[in-house]
Order: structure tokens, then C-alpha cells, then sequence
């Protein structure tokens, strides 16, 4: 007879074969044996409602049925082919439809590939090295990326911390920290730095929004200066606004990257800019010193482009972003009344779309001050919310259409006991 494992089976599997029992993303003692709409289910049964979403993707939800009617139609006629196909160009067209900054694009396998091709589209274009980036931005696993995003010491800006071992002590020449929301500081740091190529952040940093004009001045100085200005919509991308942050703050950046929801759920990622920025992937325009060598073998494949094309469709309908915003509203909300109730000094952070709460009564600007005063309250937040039923990464919730009445009132639930155990 065939034995049915648990979780704790797999946990202890996974615990010889992979470091540290898991895939390097998330809390490797839960194990999701599957999802549906906005809910998952573990290897135990148990049951969550879901605003990890994978971490951003599912943004129409787990098994959206014309998403996987569109995939098992293109299943048979061919799962990739390291050539142009169809679904790859209309979903190309699609993004360039919709992105004011792309008139062209380049797809790439993920949201970290897609950072790294766009710091080094910038630095061939402008002829110049450095990159400047904020404190506590994302922008994948290159080296680059890997200076400043969380680090464990403060030390004055402009210098750069590694987060991660293995990475050459020469990096950290080509990169300029700022603090978020700071025009001053950048403005200060392109005057004394003339071989800036571009300066990248996330137009909403993790959940940081920007400050008014923030954006704007970025804009105005990079004009100013001669360096380009990227956007990394990995996230924001198609969830802010269909036209992503840019549509959303009004900012048109030099070149862009975007991922998550352009693949509907499977590994896909792009970037795109002008024709003449982007003609540096083209020899036959700028030759062999100006080529900047991209391929993969999985980029823009018709299988994420046919599960990206379908929810590109379903996001243009009318009332989409409306909802997905009222739904994001009604859980900001719910805890935030909770908290007040209980008497629990707190602040949200963040967009309906995106956000979650701080336990501070602090404002949240940038890395140094979005931070819990208590981060002893966040973990029994946190823990507690799971216990019941929801399920979150410790420092932020994705909203997804596919929320409903039920999943908001076992939300409600949850939170008001959640809220009640922070002041036992």
C-alpha cells in the first residue's frame, strides 16, 4: 500500500537535497500541495487564504479557467523552440501597447535576468559604468543588485554593502547608494559623478511609495545630467495600473523592466525602451563594439507568453483595477481598524495593490525608516495569521482578483485575533 506523506515527510526530505530545506524563497516548513483562486493548501490539508500569490504573479488568481484553457490549447503544439513564435510576438505587442517607455522589447526567463540585461543596455548605450541604486531596492541576484538591498550595517552614502558572499570587491566601485525619496542626495551625487550611465529603482520601493514630485525630480535630473532613468516594474508592472507605475505616477523612464504578471503564473520577464536604446541589441545597427549579447534558451516561450496574452486580456477589461483596488482597500481596513481597536500603535505602507503594515508610529520614507519599532508584535502578527488560515510573507501582502466575500470574512477573522494577540 502506498504510503501518503505529510509535510513534516517532505520537510525531511527536502532537508538532504536542498540547502537549507528549501528553494532560497520562502519558509521552507510549509509545503503548498496546490492552489486555486485565492486559496492554497498545504501537504497537511490545510487550507489558507493566499496573499503571497507567489509572490506576485497569480495576480488573476490560481488556476484562472480561461488562463488554463489558453495554456492546454498551446500545450500540444509545442512547449518551446529557442526560435520567434507567435505568442511571443503578440504578447510583445501587447506590452508595447500598453508601457509608455517600450517601443520595442526584449523577453528574458525572469525578473532578475531582465535587471541585469537593463544595467548593462544602459552602460553600453551611454558609454559610462557606474549605476546608482537605492538602499533597500530590489532588483534581483546580479552583483549589482546585490549592493545595499538589506544591509545589516548602516555606513554613510554613497558606499555600497554586499548582502551576499561571492561577489568581487570591485563591484562595489561601480555603484552608488541613495536614500529613497531624497532628490537632494541624488542631485548632489550626479554632480560629483560624471560617469553615471543610469540610475534604477523601483518606482515603488518594496512597499515604499514614492513622496510627490519624487519621481518627477528623477526624471528632471536624469534629463539634466545625460543618464538614463529605469524603472524596475518586475512588480509594479501591470499591478499598479495596466500601463504599470508609469501609468500610474505619470513618469515615462529611458528603459523599463517587467515580469510576474506578463507571465501568467510561468517564468517569464522582459525589458524594453526606445528603438535607439534598444537597438544595441541589434549588430546590424550598431555593430560589433556597440552589441550587447542577450539569449536564453527559455526566453519567450509560447506556453508564458500564450498564460501571459490571456491575462494581459482579462486585465484591459473594464472595472479590473477598480476592483483589485477596493479589494486591497477592504483588507488594509479590516486591520488597521483591529489595531486601533486594540490599541496597537501602527502605520500601513504601500499601495491597495501592495502593502502591509508596520507595527511603528513612525513615517515609512525609505530603508532606514520603514521598520517595525516592535518586531516582536510582527512575528506574533505574522505567526498568528498563519495559524488561522492566512497566508503572507512576513513583510508584505499581494491583492489578487481573485479574492471573494468568504476569503475577506475568514481574513476579518483572523485579523481580529490576531490583533488581540498582541497585547495579551
Amino acid at each position: 500500500m502506498l504510503k501518503i506523506l505529510s509535510q513534516e515527510d517532505w520537510i525531511e526530505r527536502a532537508k538532504t537535497v536542498l540547502p537549507a530545506a528549501g528553494f532560497g524563497n520562502f519558509d521552507a516548513s510549509v509545503i503548498i500541495a496546490r492552489g486555486e483562486g485565492a486559496r492554497v493548501w498545504d501537504e497537511d490539508g490545510k487550507e489558507y487564504v493566499d496573499y503571497l500569490i507567489g509572490s506576485g504573479p497569480m495576480l488573476l488568481g490560481h488556476g484562472h479557467p480561461e488562463v488554463t484553457e489558453a495554456v492546454l490549447e498551446q500545450l500540444p503544439k509545442g512547449m518551446t523552440f529557442f526560435a520567434n513564435n507567435t505568442k511571443g510576438i503578440e504578447l510583445a505587442e501587447a506590452i508595447v501597447d500598453a508601457v509608455p517607455c517600450c517601443e520595442q522589447v526584449r523577453f528574458v526567463t525572469s525578473g532578475g535576468e531582465a535587471d541585469m540585461y537593463a544595467i548593462r543596455l544602459a552602460r553600453a548605450f551611454t558609454g559610462r559604468s557606474k549605476i546608482l541604486k537605492f538602499e533597500g531596492g530590489y532588483h534581483g541576484m546580479s552583483a549589482e543588485a546585490q549592493m545595499s538591498l538589506a544591509p545589516q550595517k548602516q555606513v554613510n552614502f554613497p558606499t555600497p554593502v554586499p548582502d551576499s558572499a561571492g561577489i568581487p570587491n570591485g563591484v562595489a566601485e561601480q555603484v552608488l547608494i541613495a536614500p529613497f525619496n531624497d532628490l537632494s542626495a541624488v542631485s548632489s551625487l550626479l554632480v560629483e559623478h560624471t560617469d553615471i550611465a543610469a540610475i534604477i529603482i523601483e518606482p515603488l520601493q518594496r512597499i515604499i511609495p514614492p513622496r510627490p514630485g519624487f519621481l518627477e525630480g528623477l526624471r528632471v535630473l536624469c534629463d539634466q545630467h545625460d543618464v538614463l532613468l529605469i524603472f524596475d516594474e518586475i512588480v509594479t508592472g501591470f499591478r499598479l495600473d495596466y500601463g504599470g507605475a508609469q501609468e500610474r505616477y505619470g513618469v515615462v523612464p529611458d528603459i523599463c523592466t517587467l515580469g510576474k504578471v506578463i507571465g501568467g503564473g510561468f517564468p517569464l520577464a522582459a525589458l524594453g525602451a526606445r528603438a535607439d536604446i534598444m537597438a544595441h541589441f541589434d549588430k546590424s545597427v550598431v555593430g560589433q563594439d556597440g552589441w550587447l549579447m542577450q539569449l536564453g534558451t527559455l526566453s519567450g516561450n509560447p506556453i508564458a507568453a500564450t498564460a501571459g496574452l490571456k491575462t494581459l486580456e482579462i486585465l484591459r477589461r473594464p472595472g479590473q483595477y477598480a476592483r483589485l483596488r477596493k479589494l486591497g482597500r477592504s483588507v488594509m481596513e479590516m486591520q488597521s481598524k483591529a489595531l486601533t481597536n486594540a490599541g496597537v500603535p501602527h502605520r500601513f505602507c504601500g499601495d491597495p495593490t501592495l502593502f502591509d503594515v508596520y507595527f511603528t508610529e513612525n513615517l515609512c520614507s525609505d530603508y532606514r525608516s520603514a521598520r517595525h519599532s516592535n518586531p516582536a508584535r510582527a512575528t506574533v502578527w505574522n505567526e498568528t495569521l498563519r495559524a488561522l488560515g492566512v497566508f503572507k510573507s512576513a513583510n508584505k501582502i499581494y491583492s489578487s482578483l481573485a479574492l471573494t466575500e468568504e476569503d475577506l470574512e475568514l481574513t476579518h477573522d483572523a485579523v481580529e485575533v490576531a490583533a488581540k494577540a498582541l497585547i495579551k
